[in-house]
C-alpha cells in the first residue's frame, strides 16, 4: 500500500524478502512492536548463491542482546540497561533487583545467545519446504 512521504508501506506478515529483493531494494525499514516502537534498518550487502547442503536462514553473527518485550520502547530500554549495570558493592541496588525480577533471569546485555539463535533458526529450516532454494537475483 502507498504510504506518506513517497514510502512503499506493506505488512510485514504478506511479505517476502525474496520478493523485496527480486524488486532491487537495496534497503529497507521493519517496525517491530508498534507499541514500543522498534525500528530495524536493513541494508543489502550482497545477495550469493545459495550453497547445496546448507540449511536457510543462518546465522552470521550480529552484536547485543535484543531489548526486552515490552520494556518501553528506546527510553525504558535504557532506563533497563542503567539498573542492572548500576554498581550495587556487592549488595544489589533495589532498581537492579526490581529490574532483574521484571525480566525473570539474569541478563547481559552483550551476550546475544548465539546457541539460542542458532536453535531458533533451525526451527525455522525445519519448517520450510524441502528442496533447492534458488537464491534472488539482483
Amino acid at each position: 500500500m502507498a504510504g506518506d512521504w513517497g514510502r512503499n508501506i506493506q505488512k510485514a506478515i504478506a511479505t517476502r524478502l525474496a520478493k523485496l529483493l527480486d524488486n532491487s531494494a537495496e534497503e529497507f525499514r521493519y517496525t517491530y512492536d508498534m507499541g514500543d516502537n522498534w525500528e530495524h534498518r536493513i541494508i543489502l550487502e550482497r545477495v550469493e548463491p545459495a550453497k547445496d547442503g546448507t540449511r536457510y536462514p543462518w546465522f552470521l553473527g550480529g552484536e547485543r542482546r535484543c531489548p526486552p518485550e515490552d520494556c518501553g520502547g528506546l527510553p525504558g530500554y535504557y532506563e533497563f540497561i542503567d539498573a542492572i549495570a548500576a554498581s550495587d558493592k556487592g549488595r544489589g541496588s533495589k532498581k537492579k533487583k526490581e529490574a532483574l525480577a521484571w525480566y525473570g533471569r539474569p541478563c547481559d546485555p552483550d551476550n546475544i545467545d548465539e546457541q539460542h539463535i542458532g536453535i531458533m533458526l533451525r526451527r525455522i529450516a525445519k519448517s520450510q519446504p524441502k528442496g533447492k532454494q534458488t537464491p534472488a537475483k539482483k
